[in-house]
């Protein structure tokens, strides 16, 4: 639903980035349909259906250049006043001001997460994707980028695959896919208490109980 918060979760080859490639149309269903606001997305342009999406992926793609030039991407015609405001919401702003070399190489693993988030805030896109947006960061890496996290998912509908619970089991709703397919749904206290898999995944996490 529209300003949804729907995570989805499930053990490793369950299908999770296969779902998201499908929303961004890297491929397409072969049966059954996706659809945005009743719409195919099939039958929209692709430029048209991914102005519509914000990605922040395990590895974000950056590029040489400086931050500004990066953070561009998500608007080219953002000028420094909002690339500022974009950094200081992604908790990115203390090292905007540095070049980077190929790919970013130099910056940690959170830094370049939260210019990703930067740059998904330049964008404002009507639907945010999160693809294991915290799985690789330090602790205090991953409190920054989930504080940032949270600053963007306000007002926008959000999907979030991860494969720790403990950074999606506030959300609105969890989808647990398991071989491809949707094995259950519901809140946390709701699929603790009905799905088998749900239970597994949180014992392994969490060691028992939550």
């Amino acid at each position: 639903q529209p300003g949804e918060r729907v995570a989805i979760v499930g053990p490793s080859g369950a299908g999770k980035s296969t779902l998201l490639a499908l929303l961004l149309r890297f491929y397409d269903p072969s049966q059954g349909r996706i659809s945005l606001d009743g719409i195919d997305v099939r039958t929209l342009a692709l430029p048209t259906l991914r102005r519509t999406m914000g990605l922040v992926a395990q590895e974000p793609v950056l590029f040489s250049g400086s931050v500004a030039d990066n953070l561009r991407y998500g608007d080219p015609d953002a000028d420094n006043e909002r690339l500022r405001t974009a950094a200081q919401d992604a908790s990115a702003l203390e090292f905007i001001e540095a070049p980077l070399g190929p790919g970013g190489v130099q910056l940690s693993g959170g830094q370049r997460q939260r210019l990703a988030i930067a740059r998904a805030l330049l964008k404002n896109p009507a639907v945010l994707l999160l693809d294991e947006a915290t799985s690789a960061l330090d602790a205090e890496s991953e409190r920054l980028v989930q504080q940032a996290l949270d600053r963007l998912m306000v007002g926008r509908t959000s999907i979030v695959i991860a494969h720790r619970l403990a950074t999606v089991i506030a959300a609105d709703r969890l989808l647990v896919l398991e071989g491809g397919q949707l094995v259950a749904a519901g809140n946390h206290t709701e699929l603790m208490a009905t799905s088998p898999l749900y239970r597994h995944l949180a014992a392994l996490q969490f060691g028992g109980e939550r």
